[in-house]
């Protein structure tokens, strides 16, 4: 059961920070304590809300773009509220890929076109059953009404956003690339690392990352990392190189049993030492369940 008079209200931990100019962050989570949903395991509270989550909005003038609608309607609405309150009047919603934590407000920007690549639209169709059943219910999960395959550019006012389909964590993965080199990243990359939803499929992940690394992105803003990093103006392209690091490791657990049970400081070490990443403590259980996941496979 919930413990609803320990709880911390939606929303109210949010903070908005402008990472670059005509960019937002919507940055909520890593508040030592803090609870949304309920004392029991749940995704928000033990996924999203602990590991730190943003999603991100490019602005100029009566356009807005929204990069992922957050972890619930509260955090949607608030979003949608800052927008409208800094003039903008049309508000379109692109989604980084399919999983709860970033689909869950999808219904405040029901109004308006909320574009996916047709990955993402099969998999939330696939998957809707459990999402609207999960803990806590994204009921009714909203879909995608403009669809694109590949690469899709869109003016946001002035400003060109150009989206682009990567095969990264999730097949279905979506980042935009901005003027300047600035790409919104989704989950293709974390702080400080990833979280392994397709263990089959790391090899192909890793060949996406060569893909974005091509992109020549200088400034990158993952909808995980550190507050402190995004408000910043995000990180430098060696998050890059830190993820794949990282991954190349994983690669290695089947035939390298001896690697499975170190901690992620040590397993990790490479990829710390770049100093991209940094470490975070909840990230030992996300290490830990990748190991579990990755040997698993097969």
């Amino acid at each position: 059961m919930s413990g609803a008079g320990d709880l911390t209200p939606l929303g109210s931990t949010l903070r908005v920070l402008e990472p670059a100019p005509h960019v937002l962050a919507f940055y909520d989570g890593r508040v030592p304590g803090a609870r949304l949903h309920g004392t029991h395991e749940n995704w928000l509270d033990d996924g999203a809300y602990a590991l730190g989550i943003a999603s991100y909005a490019v602005i100029d003038g009566e356009d807005a773009l929204v990069y992922d609608s957050h972890v619930s309607l509260a955090h949607a609405r608030l979003i949608r509220r800052t927008l409208e309150a800094k003039g903008a009047r049309r508000i379109r919603l692109v989604l980084s890929h399919w999983h709860d934590d970033h689909v869950a407000g999808n219904a405040v920007f029901a109004d308006g076109e909320i574009i996916a690549n047709g990955e993402t639209d099969a998999l939330l169709r696939q998957h809707r059953a459990r999402l609207e059943a999960a803990d806590p219910p994204i009921c009714p999960l909203v879909l995608p009404n403009r669809l694109f395959e590949e690469r899709l550019s869109l003016m946001v006012g002035s400003v060109p956003v150009d989206l682009i389909h990567m095969d990264i964590h999730s097949r279905d993965g979506t980042v935009a690339l901005l003027p300047g080199g600035l790409l919104l990243a989704g989950d293709t990359l974390e702080d400080p690392i990833t979280y392994v939803d397709e263990p089959d499929r790391l090899a192909i992940h890793l060949e996406g990352l060569e893909k974005l690394a091509a992109l020549g992105a200088t400034r990158i803003l993952p909808n995980h990392g550190a507050a402190e990093a995004i408000a910043a103006g995000g990180y430098g392209e060696g998050l890059i190189d830190a993820t794949r690091l990282y991954v190349e490791k994983l690669l290695r657990l089947k035939n390298e049993p001896e690697l499975a049970p170190l901690d992620l400081r040590t397993f990790a070490a490479e990829a710390f030492a770049t100093g991209a990443v940094t470490y975070f403590e909840p990230y030992e259980a996300v290490h830990r369940r990748n190991v579990e996941a990755v040997l698993g496979v097969g």
